[in-house]
């Protein structure tokens, strides 16, 4: 038998669930394989499908929510040499699997936490209740490449959001394949897009774009570039997070805040009766 020639991997970007290549045809080299080098085109249509994906998302039930996000820890630790195999540390892979399960089990208790019933004068209900704020564009930290990654996506779509995540351009394989991880998780299409590729060249049109409700800063190191994409943000009045400090620490219980910032409270009277 002749000796076959392996087969080189080049890695797409995931949008609507799909993995296309960049529109524009161009890719970059990281570990011997093609990366997809994302254009501001693919960053436009990521946005289309985060928000065709945002009505049945945030309309699906907290459990349902819970249940997918559940499901990507299962297939996230039955790949879990393969994550090896790209350089991604194992007990990375381990906390990674431990990040979503986490998140997956606050999705049905997010309401009785952040809403709930207020105490008013007056024959009325005053009720608050949490919704999800949209369509959400994240910078994804550089490192650590898979728990900085799955830190920032599980959160915002746990409540209900949709996310176009412009991952780590130095390290964008950990990202592609937790799209794979994904695309087989039952999580429909279009509730996570990734693009790869230059955050200079996506990350402005994101924070531009008036269909976007909210922008995670977290993975901007260039003070200069956060302050351009903060300017960007305002004019359609953008929730912003911040760049998170360098020194950040990933492993550590990452509380509410993350879930809480990217929620909207709407509120309710209603009359109690005679």
């Amino acid at each position: 038998m002749s000796e076959r020639v392996a087969v080189r991997k080049t890695y797409k970007l995931f949008i609507g669930g799909k993995f296309p290549r960049s529109e524009s045809g161009r890719s970059y080299l990281v570990q011997s394989s093609n990366v997809s080098l994302a254009s501001r085109k693919d960053a436009r249509d990521a946005v289309v499908a985060a928000r065709a994906a945002v009505k049945g998302w945030a309309g699906a039930t907290a459990y349902n929510r819970g249940q997918i996000l559940y499901r990507a820890a299962e297939m996230l630790e039955g790949r879990r040499e393969q994550f090896v195999a790209l350089g991604i540390p194992g007990d990375e892979v381990d906390a990674a699997v431990d990040r979503w399960v986490w998140y997956a089990g606050w999705a049905d208790k997010l309401a009785q936490v952040y809403g709930g019933a207020n105490p008013v004068a007056g024959p009325y209900f005053n009720l608050s209740a949490p919704e999800p704020t949209g369509v959400v564009a994240v910078v994804a930290p550089e490192r650590p490449a898979l728990l900085g990654l799955v830190s920032v996506i599980a959160p915002a779509i746990v409540s209900g959001n949709t996310v176009v995540v412009a991952a780590s351009p130095s390290e964008p394989l950990a990202a592609v394949t937790l799209a794979e991880v994904l695309a087989t998780s039952d999580l429909p299409g279009g509730v996570v897009n990734i693009l790869t590729g230059a955050i200079t060249e996506t990350a402005p049109t994101l924070a531009a774009h008036m269909d976007v409700n909210a922008i995670d800063l977290t993975g901007v190191t260039d003070t200069a570039l956060a302050t351009d994409l903060e300017v960007k943000a305002a004019e359609n009045l953008k929730r912003v997070l911040r760049p998170a400090p360098a020194d950040h620490d990933w492993s550590a219980d990452p509380g509410l805040a993350r879930m809480t910032v990217l929620l909207e409270t709407k509120t309710v009277w209603h009359p109690k009766g005679v």
